[in-house]
């Protein structure tokens, strides 16, 4: 089951949480105070980066006679495409640039390259999963409502499509995100909701209207004309490669990012939560539940840019509006302080991470008879009952501290233990079936 108790779960007294939440406004209030000029100019930077980019891959889409070129255009393109949804897109429609009060760089007139119109977005992302994150039955992006990640999901038949589901996800991931805010399932039973899901529906017809015409007409036309000069034949041969290269560019930049979000979101360690006091929660609660909802992935400079810095997944949900490329340099803060409190920094490499959010999605494609760790300790699933096998009735969990050294021992630790002791008691399965053969 998900957790029910987040403090409890962490090892941590509501003071310490308390503690704990005022540390990190504390970093807040540093980083707003030092946001100038370099930050302003990093953006900057980005956009300039991201049109070259895609000025580049038309370019040489328009030129691609050969098909080195083709492929150069299309990585291009796809290139600036991701700089666009990663980097500018989602930071910037978080507000993460709404200090510079620049029309160009401001949450309420962006307008991204994607087939979601941005008011959407803001309410599903922004809004619904940054508030909820990772709580079942109100955060959307637990599944996406398509994929089982949680065994907390009762399993149905419809389930043993989990990998084939994702493939598709993956390849088409902007049209999934189009169709997220209209709650496809959900059943609407009064005029006004009726009403309401029509406007929608228009909005994301109209938004994908846009985003198809300029990809695979407006820009393949421009193509046809350029390379033809009055020879049909030549002008619809260049417009099928532009047209083919944008939709290459187009799964690419979908690919990459199903692979970005999914490694914030579902590998080893990123927890689940019930709807339990989840709408009476302190600010320093909410702090609590996004670091142990959140995975990061181990990351260079360009690798980071790339991600839109969403490799520093658990900062940016603490921190969801402040700029991206401050995010390293609170990865430092934010991890002191788990070593503080004994809290789990869930981190990996990228294919790691990715890996496991796969395993995590072919593993739950079967029903839990074919699952062999229990529903409160298992590597995608787990609760504070995990840890009460050793205490009385009624008892919390609660942080000791280590006599010897003098440091906390809390959930980190307790996590350790239950590992070593997992370990250990595999050994003497292995252990006593080799007796019992030997025996026999």
């Amino acid at each position: 089951m998900a957790i029910t108790d987040i403090p409890e779960y962490a090892h941590l007294s509501p003071s310490d949480v308390e503690a704990l939440g005022a540390e990190l406004d504390a970093i807040r209030a540093d980083i707003e105070a030092d946001r100038g000029e370099r930050d302003a100019r990093y953006i900057r930077n980005t956009i300039r980066f991201q049109r070259g980019m895609e000025l580049l891959g038309r370019g040489l889409i328009f030129g691609s006679t050969k098909r080195s070129m083709w492929w150069a255009g299309a990585g291009a393109l796809g290139l600036a495409k991701i700089v666009e949804n990663m980097e500018l897109g989602h930071n910037v429609m978080h507000g993460q640039w709404d200090w510079m009060n620049d029309p160009e760089v401001h949450s309420t007139t962006w307008e991204w390259d994607n087939t979601d119109p941005s008011a959407h977005w803001k309410h599903t992302h922004n809004y619904i999963h940054h508030k909820y994150t990772n709580v079942l039955g109100m955060d959307d992006d637990v599944g996406y409502g398509l994929l089982r990640v949680t065994r907390d999901q009762r399993w149905r038949p419809f389930y043993l499509g989990n990998l084939a589901y994702n493939t598709l996800l993956a390849l088409a991931f902007e049209y999934g995100v189009a169709a997220q805010h209209l709650e496809l399932g959900k059943k609407r039973r009064t005029p006004e909701a009726k009403a309401q899901f029509q406007r929608d529906l228009r909005d994301v017809a109209t938004k994908v209207g846009k985003q198809m015409a300029k990809d695979y007409v407006v820009y393949p036309a421009l193509a046809g004309l350029v390379a033809g000069r009055g020879d049909l034949r030549q002008g619809g041969r260049a417009f099928r490669k532009a047209a083919t290269a944008n939709v290459m560019g187009n799964v690419i930049r979908n690919i990459w990012t199903n692979a970005v979000i999914f490694c914030g979101h579902f590998p080893d360690g990123a927890e689940k939560f019930t709807k339990q006091d989840v709408d009476s929660e302190t600010q320093a609660e909410w702090y609590l539940r996004q670091m142990l909802g959140s995975a990061n992935f181990h990351s260079g400079f360009v690798l980071a840019f790339l991600s839109g810095n969403l490799s520093y997944q658990i900062e940016h949900h603490i921190f969801p509006d402040l700029p991206s490329n401050r995010l390293a340099e609170i990865s430092v803060r934010v991890r002191a302080l788990c070593e503080k409190y004994d809290l789990p920094y869930t981190t990996g490499s990228f294919p790691l991470q990715y890996a496991k959010s796969w395993r995590t999605i072919a593993k739950l494609s079967l029903p839990d008879k074919y699952l062999k760790a229990t529903a409160d300790d298992a590597p995608e699933t787990a609760s504070e009952r995990r840890f009460k096998s050793d205490l009385p009735e009624g008892a919390r969990l609660q942080a000791s501290v280590d006599p010897t050294t003098g440091r906390r021992r809390g959930l980190r630790t307790a996590i350790a233990s239950l590992r070593r002791r997992g370990k250990g008691a595999r050994v003497r399965q292995i252990v006593a079936a080799d007796n019992r053969r030997e025996a026999a």
